[in-house]
């Protein structure tokens, strides 16, 4: 089959294309035939070797790790899926590839109403969005502060938070104000003055604070927050000598939850955006774009 491959870590200049083997899926897995591939900043931090410390990597690697596609082998012990299944969820193995292998258990149902690439945006994002809401123990009525508001996971927390009944101010860029406002957030642009700008809006204060940027902007966060309390980031490495939780830990992969949240995003209750589609040779340039970060939704491969 063919796959996207890197064999030393490095810049984007590493990935190629290469034919290797077709997976088999063991004991309650089943393999997917990748149909498109939700790519995330992780992918870029393993690929470099910055995440060996977190992820360790046997090369050679192929990245990746949420797919929406049909289930096209069963293991055993499997019985709640069958060849021809739409799914979405996380796989097993590397997803830049036209197969990859998925653990049944994590898998959701692909709604007839959601195309292949709104579904692979949503596992990854929707997951660590409720997780670091969850850390963040974020009320109704609270007032929560998303930096990176716009971007894949920015903007599945701020519909999950504003569904929970808070308030939710976005710092994004310019070109993205209307976009975080269309999301039900009051948004700002990040940089300069950003304390006296969300003061100014929120003069009470913000309850809590979710980086899902990890530009700089965690010492303005403490200081609105007046200290590191309730204060999470999933992308600025500082957060450890800044005193501040860095959500790195196990993904929940909740096949219910994302079958729940799928089902929102067929529906138009919870909106999902394709910032960007390459295919999976251009995987290369995919990966550009998601390092450079000021992306609005995800970017996704689709696999031919």
């Amino acid at each position: 089959m063919k796959a996207i491959v890197f064999d030393t870590f490095g810049g984007t200049e590493v990935l190629h294309e290469a034919e290797i083997d077709i997976p088999q899926p063991g004991p309650g897995q089943v393999r997917v035939r990748v149909r498109a591939v939700g790519v995330n900043p992780v992918d870029g931090k393993i690929r470099s070797g910055g995440m060996e410390a977190i992820f360790p990597t046997t090369l050679p690697a192929v990245p990746g790790g949420e797919i929406a596609g049909e289930v096209d082998a069963v293991g055993e012990g499997v019985d709640h899926l069958k060849v021809g299944d739409e799914v979405l969820g996380w796989s097993d193995t590397g997803s830049y590839a036209q197969y990859a292998l998925a653990s049944a258990a994590v898998l959701a149902p692909k709604p007839a109403g959601l195309d292949w690439a709104h579904a692979a945006a949503l596992p990854v994002a929707s997951d660590g969005a409720e997780r670091v809401l969850d850390l963040l123990d974020v009320k109704n009525g609270e007032t929560l502060l998303i930096h990176g508001a716009s971007g894949a996971l920015g903007t599945i927390a701020v519909q999950l938070a504003v569904a929970r009944g808070a308030r939710v101010i976005g710092t994004a860029g310019q070109a993205n104000q209307e976009y975080v406002t269309s999301l039900g957030a009051t948004a700002l642009v990040y940089g300069d003055n950003l304390v006296e700008r969300v003061r100014a809006v929120a003069p009470d204060g913000v309850d809590a604070v979710f980086d899902a940027a990890g530009k700089g902007a965690l010492e303005d966060s403490i200081t609105l927050r007046g200290g590191t309390d309730r204060i999470v980031t999933t992308a600025d490495f500082r957060a450890a000598e800044l005193g501040i939780v860095f959500a790195e830990g196990p993904q929940r992969r909740s096949a219910t939850r994302l079958a729940e949240l799928a089902r929102q995003a067929a529906d138009g209750t919870l909106r999902t955006t394709i910032g960007a589609t390459y295919r999976l040779t251009e995987a290369a340039k995919a990966q550009q774009l998601s390092d450079a970060g000021h992306n609005r939704g995800k970017i996704v491969l689709a696999v031919d």
